[in-house]
């Protein structure tokens, strides 16, 4: 916000966010096509045990954290944000072909590993485009708008996927072909229309508008993964990295979460692709308001509740009253698989762009991608060990026993967190 002759106005989103924001609807239909039937043809198709579908899930989650710090220094060393972003985006849309080649468990999770590269490179210098420029009181807002954008895509893949399985005759091959030709847009809006040089927004002028600067490049002693684990000296930095590795541990997998709706409310399996778009449609509604509300009333509060709100999605799966039937509109609804979506969707929003506008505060711009690197590979490697420990603890104790300790895990998580909340970094800018 900004004031102008004495009253406020509202200031624009940066153009380089809605650019980012439209390359992230576009890959998120792809990618989360193959998202909504990948659970189902690995346990259904091919026969996965829980425990092999948590391996390969893990995979599919985790391995991204492997390279984050990589695509997070590549970026920062001669701001190559936009073409680091590019290789992860083509990395990702090549191997929606290969799944067609591939059919044995090992070649899958080969694919799946590169696939998780590519989201690895593109993820850190795509929120450093986002935050460097953006003003800094408005920084959740901006992830917010990005992530709704992006939940739009997420929105429309299942629903793609979908109507895919129903009409054409290839099924699940048909799936990933039509994911990889809209990938492959992706990747050209990104090239075409993303801004090669970045401009950081300064104060904003007494008309109301913001300056803007260009972010140069820093020499090359100042880039260095050495460098990018200095800024753990941060306190506020620190504190936050491991408080998004804590609750990591505790987060089952969105994969989980629909496998055990499935399972518990007996949904047929050509249903099945729609269960992420009740995630997706309050993931959409909720990512601008909850990051407005992050940077009026602290991040961190913001960041919290989310987590809570994921722990009453754990504990609703728990409840036996599972056939609880309301009327809307005239029409019989579920109360169950409606209230744990809404609520796994109000997680996503009040956590991952907040999460990002928290740790950007705590991080210079000449190692932004590296900065928010961190914070990303803490938590992507927890919620990795989260998936392996998930699948061992339903094959070994059934789904109700792994959820229940997932959720006292949660729980003790986010009371741990909330006694070494961060202070500094994720209040909102003043």
């Amino acid at each position: 916000m900004s004031r102008a002759g004495g009253r406020t106005v509202p200031r624009a989103i940066p153009r380089t966010v809605l650019i980012l924001g439209t390359v992230s609807l576009i890959t998120d239909i792809s990618s989360e096509m193959v998202t909504a039937v990948l659970p189902l043809y690995l346990v259904a198709e091919l026969g996965l045990s829980p425990l092999g579908f948590g391996v390969l899930d893990g995979i599919y989650n985790g391995v991204s954290a492997l390279v984050r710090l990589v695509g997070g220094h590549l970026a920062d060393r001669g701001r190559r944000h936009r073409t680091t972003a590019a290789v992860g985006y083509g990395l990702s849309a090549l191997c929606k072909p290969a799944l067609l080649a591939v059919h044995s468990v090992p070649l899958i999770g080969a694919v799946l590993a590169v696939d998780r590269t590519g989201k690895g490179l593109r993820t850190a210098p795509r929120d450093a485009m986002i935050s460097l420029a953006s003003p800094p009181d408005m920084q959740a807002r901006s992830f917010g708008v990005h992530r709704a954008m992006d939940t739009a895509g997420a929105l429309l893949g299942p629903v793609t996927a979908f109507f895919v399985l129903r009409t054409a005759a290839g099924g699940f091959d048909a799936v990933f072909t039509v994911s990889f030709c809209v990938a492959t847009m992706g990747v050209l809006v990104l090239l075409l229309f993303a801004p090669g040089r970045i401009l950081e927004p300064a104060a904003p002028t007494s008309s109301g508008s913001a300056r803007v600067a260009p972010v140069s490049a820093a020499p090359a002693s100042a880039v260095s993964l050495r460098a990018a684990f200095g800024l753990l000296r941060r306190p506020e930095l620190r504190r936050l990295t491991l408080c998004a590795l804590l609750l990591g541990l505790a987060t089952v997998s969105d994969s989980f979460v629909y496998l055990l709706l499935q399972r518990r409310l007996g949904i047929s399996v050509r249903w099945f692709p729609l269960l992420p778009l009740g995630t997706a449609g309050a993931f959409l509604l909720l990512a601008v308001p909850l990051g407005q509300a992050a940077d009026r009333f602290g991040r961190w509060r913001v960041f919290l509740s989310g987590h809570l709100g994921l722990l009453a999605a754990y504990g609703m799966l728990l409840t036996p009253a599972h056939g609880t039937v309301l009327p809307v509109g005239g029409l019989p609804v579920a109360v169950l698989p409606v209230a744990v979506l809404v609520l796994h969707g109000a997680f996503y929003a009040a956590t991952d762009g907040v999460l990002m506008a928290s740790a950007a505060g705590s991080v210079p711009a000449e190692l932004r991608s590296s900065g928010l690197a961190l914070v990303q590979t803490g938590q992507a490697s927890a919620r990795f060990v989260c998936s392996l420990l998930f699948g061992a603890a339903w094959t070994a104790w059934g789904a109700h026993t792994a959820l229940a300790v997932a959720t006292v895990a949660l729980a003790t998580c986010a009371a741990t967190s909330a006694v070494l909340r961060p202070l500094r970094a994720v209040e909102p800018a003043r």
